[in-house]
Protein backbone atom coordinates (compact mmCIF):
# COMPACT_ATOMS: atom_id res chain seq x y z
CA UNK A 1 0.00 0.00 0.00
CA UNK A 2 1.36 3.40 -0.99
CA UNK A 3 2.30 5.87 1.73
CA UNK A 4 0.09 8.95 1.69
CA UNK A 5 1.58 12.44 1.60
CA UNK A 6 -0.31 15.70 2.04
CA UNK A 7 1.49 18.51 0.21
CA UNK A 8 1.05 22.13 1.23
CA UNK A 9 0.00 23.71 -2.08
CA UNK A 10 0.64 27.46 -2.02
CA UNK A 11 -0.11 28.13 -5.68
CA UNK A 12 3.60 28.67 -6.38
CA UNK A 13 6.08 26.79 -8.52
CA UNK A 14 7.99 25.19 -5.62
CA UNK A 15 5.00 23.42 -4.07
CA UNK A 16 3.74 22.50 -7.56
CA UNK A 17 6.96 20.67 -8.43
CA UNK A 18 7.11 19.17 -4.93
CA UNK A 19 3.77 17.47 -5.57
CA UNK A 20 4.94 16.18 -8.97
CA UNK A 21 8.21 14.82 -7.57
CA UNK A 22 6.35 12.91 -4.87
CA UNK A 23 4.01 11.42 -7.47
CA UNK A 24 7.08 10.31 -9.43
CA UNK A 25 8.52 8.75 -6.26
CA UNK A 26 5.47 6.53 -5.87
CA UNK A 27 3.60 8.23 -3.04
CA UNK A 28 -0.16 8.63 -2.93
CA UNK A 29 -0.22 12.41 -3.11
CA UNK A 30 -2.93 14.85 -2.08
CA UNK A 31 -2.72 18.62 -1.85
CA UNK A 32 -3.90 21.05 0.80
CA UNK A 33 -4.29 24.79 0.34
CA UNK A 34 -4.08 26.61 3.66
CA UNK A 35 -5.56 30.05 4.12
CA UNK A 36 -3.73 31.83 6.93
CA UNK A 37 -4.94 35.41 6.53
CA UNK A 38 -8.34 36.92 5.79
CA UNK A 39 -8.25 40.22 7.66
CA UNK A 40 -8.36 42.33 4.50
CA UNK A 41 -9.17 40.04 1.57
CA UNK A 42 -11.82 42.50 0.38
CA UNK A 43 -9.16 45.18 -0.13
CA UNK A 44 -7.21 43.02 -2.55
CA UNK A 45 -3.99 42.88 -0.55
CA UNK A 46 -4.09 39.14 0.05
CA UNK A 47 -3.54 36.98 -3.04
CA UNK A 48 -5.24 33.92 -1.55
CA UNK A 49 -7.97 33.72 -4.20
CA UNK A 50 -5.61 33.70 -7.18
CA UNK A 51 -3.17 31.40 -5.35
CA UNK A 52 -5.99 28.93 -4.68
CA UNK A 53 -6.94 29.01 -8.36
CA UNK A 54 -3.33 28.20 -9.32
CA UNK A 55 -3.16 25.40 -6.74
CA UNK A 56 -6.39 23.92 -8.12
CA UNK A 57 -5.08 24.10 -11.68
CA UNK A 58 -1.83 22.30 -10.77
CA UNK A 59 -3.65 19.58 -8.82
CA UNK A 60 -5.94 19.05 -11.81
CA UNK A 61 -2.90 18.76 -14.08
CA UNK A 62 -1.32 16.21 -11.74
CA UNK A 63 -4.64 14.38 -11.18
CA UNK A 64 -4.48 14.68 -7.40
CA UNK A 65 -7.20 15.89 -5.00
CA UNK A 66 -6.95 19.27 -3.31
CA UNK A 67 -8.22 19.95 0.20
CA UNK A 68 -8.67 23.38 1.75
CA UNK A 69 -8.17 24.50 5.35
CA UNK A 70 -8.57 27.87 7.03
CA UNK A 71 -5.93 28.43 9.71
CA UNK A 72 -6.43 32.20 9.91
CA UNK A 73 -7.64 32.16 13.52
CA UNK A 74 -4.66 30.06 14.64
CA UNK A 75 -2.34 32.32 12.64
CA UNK A 76 -3.72 35.43 14.32
CA UNK A 77 -3.46 33.97 17.83
CA UNK A 78 -0.14 32.13 17.51
CA UNK A 79 1.82 34.26 15.04
CA UNK A 80 0.37 37.70 14.37
CA UNK A 81 -0.27 38.78 17.98
CA UNK A 82 3.38 38.00 18.78
CA UNK A 83 4.44 39.95 15.67
CA UNK A 84 2.58 43.05 16.88
CA UNK A 85 3.81 42.72 20.47
CA UNK A 86 7.43 42.56 19.33
CA UNK A 87 7.12 45.68 17.17
CA UNK A 88 5.42 47.54 20.02
CA UNK A 89 8.40 46.60 22.21
CA UNK A 90 10.80 48.14 19.67
CA UNK A 91 12.12 44.81 18.39
CA UNK A 92 12.18 43.34 14.87
CA UNK A 93 10.39 39.96 14.74
CA UNK A 94 10.50 37.27 12.06
CA UNK A 95 6.97 35.91 11.54
CA UNK A 96 8.11 33.27 9.02
CA UNK A 97 9.83 31.26 11.76
CA UNK A 98 6.70 31.26 13.94
CA UNK A 99 4.45 30.51 10.96
CA UNK A 100 6.46 27.41 10.18
CA UNK A 101 6.47 26.20 13.78
CA UNK A 102 2.87 27.02 14.67
CA UNK A 103 1.01 26.65 11.37
CA UNK A 104 2.81 24.78 8.58
CA UNK A 105 4.36 22.15 10.85
CA UNK A 106 1.70 22.07 13.56
CA UNK A 107 -1.82 22.99 12.45
CA UNK A 108 -1.13 21.63 8.95
CA UNK A 109 0.34 18.42 10.39
CA UNK A 110 -2.72 17.96 12.62
CA UNK A 111 -4.95 18.31 9.56
CA UNK A 112 -2.81 15.79 7.66
CA UNK A 113 -3.16 13.24 10.47
CA UNK A 114 -6.92 13.86 10.48
CA UNK A 115 -6.97 13.10 6.73
CA UNK A 116 -4.97 9.89 7.22
CA UNK A 117 -1.66 11.03 5.71
CA UNK A 118 1.64 9.40 6.67
CA UNK A 119 3.73 12.49 5.85
CA UNK A 120 3.42 16.16 5.07
CA UNK A 121 5.50 17.91 2.41
CA UNK A 122 6.18 21.54 1.56
CA UNK A 123 8.04 23.51 -1.10
CA UNK A 124 10.82 24.60 1.26
CA UNK A 125 14.42 24.48 0.11
CA UNK A 126 15.80 22.09 2.73
CA UNK A 127 16.58 18.41 3.20
CA UNK A 128 15.61 15.99 5.94
CA UNK A 129 17.50 12.84 6.88
CA UNK A 130 15.48 10.27 8.81
CA UNK A 131 17.67 8.10 11.07
CA UNK A 132 17.10 5.71 13.98
CA UNK A 133 18.35 8.43 16.34
CA UNK A 134 15.94 11.02 14.95
CA UNK A 135 15.40 13.26 11.94
CA UNK A 136 18.03 15.79 10.86
CA UNK A 137 17.33 19.10 9.10
CA UNK A 138 20.00 19.67 6.44
CA UNK A 139 20.82 22.44 3.99
CA UNK A 140 19.37 22.39 0.49
CA UNK A 141 21.45 21.81 -2.62
CA UNK A 142 20.70 25.41 -3.67
CA UNK A 143 22.53 27.31 -0.93
CA UNK A 144 21.19 30.66 -2.18
CA UNK A 145 17.64 29.42 -1.60
CA UNK A 146 18.30 27.31 1.52
CA UNK A 147 15.49 27.90 4.04
CA UNK A 148 16.73 25.96 7.06
CA UNK A 149 17.05 29.31 8.90
CA UNK A 150 13.24 29.61 8.85
CA UNK A 151 12.68 25.95 9.77
CA UNK A 152 14.92 25.72 12.83
CA UNK A 153 12.09 26.05 15.37
CA UNK A 154 9.87 23.14 14.31
CA UNK A 155 9.47 20.16 16.63
CA UNK A 156 11.28 16.85 16.17
CA UNK A 157 7.94 15.01 15.89
CA UNK A 158 6.96 17.29 13.00
CA UNK A 159 10.34 16.96 11.29
CA UNK A 160 10.03 13.17 11.46
CA UNK A 161 6.78 13.42 9.47
CA UNK A 162 8.11 15.94 6.91
CA UNK A 163 9.43 15.67 3.36
CA UNK A 164 11.15 18.41 1.36
CA UNK A 165 11.18 17.11 -2.23
CA UNK A 166 12.83 20.13 -3.89
CA UNK A 167 15.76 20.30 -1.48
CA UNK A 168 17.83 18.12 -3.80
CA UNK A 169 17.49 20.60 -6.70
CA UNK A 170 18.35 24.18 -7.57
CA UNK A 171 15.72 26.81 -8.30
CA UNK A 172 16.53 26.86 -12.05
CA UNK A 173 16.07 23.07 -12.11
CA UNK A 174 12.68 23.41 -10.39
CA UNK A 175 11.52 26.00 -12.92
CA UNK A 176 12.77 23.78 -15.76
CA UNK A 177 10.72 20.84 -14.42
CA UNK A 178 7.62 23.03 -14.20
CA UNK A 179 8.15 24.41 -17.70
CA UNK A 180 8.65 20.95 -19.23
CA UNK A 181 5.53 19.66 -17.47
CA UNK A 182 3.51 22.65 -18.63
CA UNK A 183 2.45 23.53 -15.09
CA UNK A 184 0.52 26.80 -14.94
CA UNK A 185 2.86 28.06 -12.21
CA UNK A 186 6.11 27.57 -14.17
CA UNK A 187 6.71 31.32 -14.70
CA UNK A 188 5.01 32.62 -11.55
CA UNK A 189 7.13 35.07 -9.57
CA UNK A 190 8.44 34.00 -6.18
CA UNK A 191 6.63 35.52 -3.23
CA UNK A 192 8.78 37.90 -1.20
CA UNK A 193 8.34 39.80 2.03
CA UNK A 194 5.76 39.12 4.72
CA UNK A 195 2.78 37.25 3.28
CA UNK A 196 -0.02 39.16 5.05
CA UNK A 197 1.30 42.59 4.02
CA UNK A 198 1.13 41.93 0.28
CA UNK A 199 1.91 44.84 -2.02
CA UNK A 200 1.19 47.69 0.41
CA UNK A 201 3.82 49.74 2.22
CA UNK A 202 5.02 48.17 5.46
CA UNK A 203 4.51 51.42 7.38
CA UNK A 204 0.92 51.76 6.23
CA UNK A 205 0.20 48.20 7.32
CA UNK A 206 1.74 48.57 10.80
CA UNK A 207 -0.16 51.80 11.42
CA UNK A 208 -3.43 49.89 11.04
CA UNK A 209 -2.62 47.95 14.21
CA UNK A 210 -0.08 49.93 16.26
CA UNK A 211 -0.14 53.60 17.26
CA UNK A 212 3.03 55.25 15.93
CA UNK A 213 4.89 57.37 18.49
CA UNK A 214 7.21 59.90 16.80
CA UNK A 215 10.33 60.87 18.72
CA UNK A 216 13.83 62.28 18.55
CA UNK A 217 16.75 61.11 16.44
CA UNK A 218 20.10 61.54 18.16
CA UNK A 219 23.71 60.86 17.27
CA UNK A 220 25.82 58.58 19.45
CA UNK A 221 27.16 61.79 21.06
CA UNK A 222 23.63 62.90 22.00
CA UNK A 223 23.30 65.55 19.28
CA UNK A 224 19.71 66.14 18.13
CA UNK A 225 19.40 65.37 14.40
CA UNK A 226 15.67 65.32 13.71
CA UNK A 227 12.47 63.38 14.34
CA UNK A 228 11.57 59.79 13.62
CA UNK A 229 8.09 58.49 12.75
CA UNK A 230 8.03 55.73 15.38
CA UNK A 231 10.66 53.23 16.55
CA UNK A 232 8.69 50.34 15.05
CA UNK A 233 9.51 51.57 11.54
CA UNK A 234 13.28 51.19 11.93
CA UNK A 235 15.71 48.32 12.33
CA UNK A 236 19.38 48.15 13.24
CA UNK A 237 21.66 48.84 10.28
CA UNK A 238 18.90 50.69 8.37
CA UNK A 239 19.98 53.59 6.17
CA UNK A 240 16.88 54.51 4.19
CA UNK A 241 14.13 56.79 5.47
CA UNK A 242 16.04 58.65 8.19
CA UNK A 243 15.60 62.06 6.50
CA UNK A 244 18.78 63.48 8.00
CA UNK A 245 20.12 66.20 5.74
CA UNK A 246 23.65 67.55 5.42
CA UNK A 247 24.99 69.20 8.56
CA UNK A 248 27.52 72.00 8.88
CA UNK A 249 30.88 70.67 10.04
CA UNK A 250 29.84 67.08 9.34
CA UNK A 251 31.10 64.80 6.58
CA UNK A 252 28.83 63.43 3.86
CA UNK A 253 28.86 59.80 5.06
CA UNK A 254 25.36 58.28 5.28
CA UNK A 255 23.64 57.76 8.62
CA UNK A 256 22.67 54.32 9.96
CA UNK A 257 20.46 53.16 12.81
CA UNK A 258 22.69 51.81 15.61
CA UNK A 259 20.23 51.69 18.51
CA UNK A 260 16.73 52.21 19.89
CA UNK A 261 16.18 53.66 23.35
CA UNK A 262 12.64 52.57 24.10
CA UNK A 263 12.53 54.27 27.52
CA UNK A 264 12.92 57.71 25.90
CA UNK A 265 11.55 56.75 22.45
CA UNK A 266 14.85 57.83 20.89
CA UNK A 267 16.40 56.54 17.67
CA UNK A 268 20.21 56.50 17.82
CA UNK A 269 22.19 56.87 14.58
CA UNK A 270 25.81 57.03 13.51
CA UNK A 271 27.64 57.91 10.31
CA UNK A 272 29.41 55.40 8.11
CA UNK A 273 28.72 51.86 6.92
CA UNK A 274 31.53 50.55 9.13
CA UNK A 275 30.84 52.54 12.30
CA UNK A 276 31.94 50.50 15.36
CA UNK A 277 28.46 50.66 16.91
CA UNK A 278 27.09 48.66 13.97
CA UNK A 279 29.23 45.71 15.08
CA UNK A 280 29.04 43.40 18.10
CA UNK A 281 31.20 40.57 19.40
CA UNK A 282 28.38 38.47 20.75
CA UNK A 283 24.77 38.22 21.81
CA UNK A 284 22.47 36.90 24.48
CA UNK A 285 19.71 34.62 23.24
CA UNK A 286 16.69 33.02 24.85
CA UNK A 287 16.25 29.29 25.46
CA UNK A 288 17.63 27.36 22.49
CA UNK A 289 15.27 25.07 20.61
CA UNK A 290 17.30 22.01 19.60
CA UNK A 291 15.76 20.18 16.65
CA UNK A 292 16.92 16.86 18.09
CA UNK A 293 14.84 17.51 21.18
CA UNK A 294 17.96 17.09 23.33
CA UNK A 295 20.37 19.77 24.58
CA UNK A 296 24.03 18.93 23.86
CA UNK A 297 26.91 19.40 26.28
CA UNK A 298 28.24 22.94 26.68
CA UNK A 299 30.25 24.91 25.80
CA UNK A 300 29.70 24.31 22.09
CA UNK A 301 31.83 25.42 19.16
CA UNK A 302 29.48 25.82 16.19
CA UNK A 303 28.63 28.12 13.30
CA UNK A 304 25.67 30.50 13.38
CA UNK A 305 23.57 32.86 11.30
CA UNK A 306 21.83 35.90 12.73
CA UNK A 307 19.83 36.57 9.56
CA UNK A 308 18.68 34.76 6.42
CA UNK A 309 21.26 34.14 3.69
CA UNK A 310 24.11 35.23 5.92
CA UNK A 311 27.33 33.26 5.75
CA UNK A 312 27.60 31.12 8.90
CA UNK A 313 30.09 32.51 11.38
CA UNK A 314 32.16 30.55 13.95
CA UNK A 315 30.90 30.96 17.50
CA UNK A 316 31.02 29.53 21.01
CA UNK A 317 27.73 28.90 22.82
CA UNK A 318 27.90 29.00 26.62
CA UNK A 319 25.95 26.87 29.10
CA UNK A 320 22.58 28.41 30.05
CA UNK A 321 22.63 31.32 32.47
CA UNK A 322 19.11 31.25 33.79
CA UNK A 323 16.90 31.46 30.71
CA UNK A 324 19.61 32.72 28.36
CA UNK A 325 22.79 31.67 26.57
CA UNK A 326 25.80 33.78 25.67
CA UNK A 327 27.01 33.42 22.07
CA UNK A 328 30.49 34.79 21.33
CA UNK A 329 31.62 35.16 17.71
CA UNK A 330 35.13 34.70 16.38
CA UNK A 331 34.88 38.06 14.59
CA UNK A 332 32.59 41.13 14.97
CA UNK A 333 29.11 40.80 13.45
CA UNK A 334 27.17 43.62 11.79
CA UNK A 335 23.63 44.73 12.63
CA UNK A 336 22.68 41.87 14.96
CA UNK A 337 19.03 42.60 15.77
CA UNK A 338 17.05 41.71 18.92
CA UNK A 339 13.83 39.93 18.00
CA UNK A 340 15.45 38.09 15.10
CA UNK A 341 16.89 34.58 15.46
CA UNK A 342 20.34 33.12 15.88
CA UNK A 343 20.42 29.73 14.18
CA UNK A 344 23.15 27.15 14.77
CA UNK A 345 24.80 24.78 12.29
CA UNK A 346 27.22 21.89 12.35
CA UNK A 347 28.49 21.77 8.76
CA UNK A 348 25.39 21.02 6.63
CA UNK A 349 23.07 20.23 9.54
CA UNK A 350 20.83 22.83 11.17
CA UNK A 351 20.81 22.14 14.91
CA UNK A 352 18.29 24.71 16.14
CA UNK A 353 18.15 28.31 17.27
CA UNK A 354 16.80 30.96 19.61
CA UNK A 355 15.48 34.52 19.73
CA UNK A 356 18.18 37.20 20.02
CA UNK A 357 17.48 39.08 23.26
CA UNK A 358 20.37 41.56 23.40
CA UNK A 359 23.83 42.19 21.97
CA UNK A 360 27.32 42.20 23.50
CA UNK A 361 29.52 45.07 22.20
Amino acid sequence: MKQRVLVGMSGGVDSSVSAWLLCEQGYAVEGLFMKNWEQDDRDGYCAAESDLADARAVCNQLHIPLHEANFSEAYWDRVFVHFLNEYEAGRTPNPDVLCNREIKFSAFLEKAVELGADYIATGHYAKVRHTEQGSLLCKAKDREKDQTYFLHAIEQDALAKSLFPIGAYTKPEIRAFARELGLVTHAKKDSTGICFIGERRFRDFLKEFILARPGDIQSTQGEWLGRHDGLMFYTLGQRQGLKIGGRRGSNDAPWYVVGKETATNTLVVAQGNDHPMLYVNGLMCGPIHWLSGRAPEFPLTLHARTRYRQQEEPCVVSPPMGEQHCVQFASPQRAVTPGQYVVFYDKNTCLGGAVIESVIP
